[in-house]
């Protein structure tokens, strides 16, 4: 998969074994003085039967973000109030995201757009409404231009006013998808290389909702990041395109915690910006990701695309984390390739390992926190599990 330093899984441009060692050193330096940002999302892409494993149906999707977030934020509690969706296997990658927040004694900031319901714990408000989710992308009108660009510039203000390295994390169910559309827009042949939280993608669904939704968008030949936001893309791709713009223009790093979804959002960021910000833009920003997803070379292949296209080098690492010896049957699924990434799962792992935290303490923190979710009721039980 790429050179192993410091135990850190690297991938991404070629570069000496003295620049990762550079890069992995910019990230460890930083480590105490990251913002935490994840913003959730809603698209009605997500309502498509089996489209995603974010929840077990279209109903239980709609509420996925808010209950990783509430999750994130507040860990297992007698009193949540949305409970975890049922998932076909494993558990939501917010559980690993929450013990690493809590080793590594970060401040969660949450940003929701066009979430389905108004959310009761703390917040940035970005828009005046709620429940606004976009529009399936098959339509090839995700949302209004003017909605888009108004995310934009909220992103980018906020990045702009930013004077530390931020972390940007998701939950956006259904957001596979909108990432794939986005990076074909731009004329990338990546159907084979996208991943989804299902064991299997469902590629061919995926490909004949985009095919369906380039067609009715009509692009034509000239057309910007913004365009294709507002016909294929969705929420979170608006307001992240600007906040990764902004926090590099004010020469801060940028950790992407994810796997496709962050590639994309580094497409369009690269597409709207000059070609001569583009070297300095890309030497500090960095993808995070999972082992999970990043061992089959997929991931790899989809930042070259990136990069190649773009004539920059961009950098990703993978973190070691694994749940190769736990006994939960939840956490094992990670191994069988269930979940895989999400909510920043493997960045924040990564940045706790580079803290100085052994992978097994966090298995260890993952065990015991799943077993308090159990007991009250976060999550679906099932005797199997147990």
């Amino acid at each position: 998969m790429g050179k192993i330093k410091y135990n850190v899984k690297y991938f991404g441009s070629d570069i000496s074994d003295s620049e990762i060692l550079k890069k992995i050193n910019i990230i460890k330096n930083d480590i105490d003085s990251f913002l935490f940002y994840l913003i959730i999302a809603g698209t009605n892409t997500s309502q498509i039967t089996g489209i995603s494993a974010a929840g077990i149906d279209s109903n239980s999707r709609k509420i996925t973000a808010l209950a990783d977030a509430e999750f994130c934020l507040l860990g297992a509690i007698k009193d949540f109030k949305y409970k975890l969706p049922k998932l076909k296997a494993g558990v939501t990658p917010a559980l690993i995201s929450n013990v690493c927040k809590v080793l590594l004694g970060a401040n969660l900031i949450v940003i929701p757009i066009g979430v389905y319901k108004r959310p009761y714990f703390q917040h940035i408000l970005v828009e005046k409404t709620y429940g606004n989710p976009s529009n399936c992308l098959s339509t090839g009108k995700t949302m209004d231009k003017s909605r888009v660009s108004d995310l934009y510039e909220k992103g980018l203000s906020v990045g702009l006013m930013t004077n530390k390295p931020i972390v940007i994390s998701e939950s956006v169910p259904g957001g596979t998808t909108t990432a794939q559309a986005i990076m074909e827009a731009f004329g990338l042949d990546v159907a084979d290389l996208v991943g989804s939280s299902l064991l299997r993608p469902p590629r061919k669904l995926k490909t004949e909702i985009i095919k369906t939704g380039l067609l009715n968008a009509n692009l034509g030949s000239k057309f910007s990041s913004i365009d294709v936001i507002s016909a294929l893309g969705d929420p979170f791709q608006a307001f992240s395109m600007g906040l990764l713009i902004g926090a590099r223009k004010s020469k801060n790093t940028v950790i992407l915690a994810g796997g496709s979804q962050m590639i994309a959002i580094l497409l369009l960021a690269l597409e709207f910006i000059s070609i001569a910000e583009k070297p300095f833009f890309s030497e500090r920003v960095f993808v995070l990701t999972t082992g999970w997803l990043a061992y089959d070379e997929s991931l790899r292949k989809l930042l070259d695309k990136v990069a190649n296209k773009h004539k920059v080098k961009l950098f990703g690492f993978a973190s070691g984390l694994n749940f190769h010896s736990s006994k939960i049957k939840e956490l094992r699924d990670y191994e069988k390739g269930y979940v895989k990434e999400g909510v920043g799962a493997g960045g924040l792992s990564l940045l706790a390992y580079l803290k100085g935290f052994k992978y097994e303490e966090i298995v260890s923190e993952c065990e015991s926190t799943i077993k308090r979710m159990k007991e009250v009721g976060q999550i679906s039980l099932n005797k199997e599990y147990q």
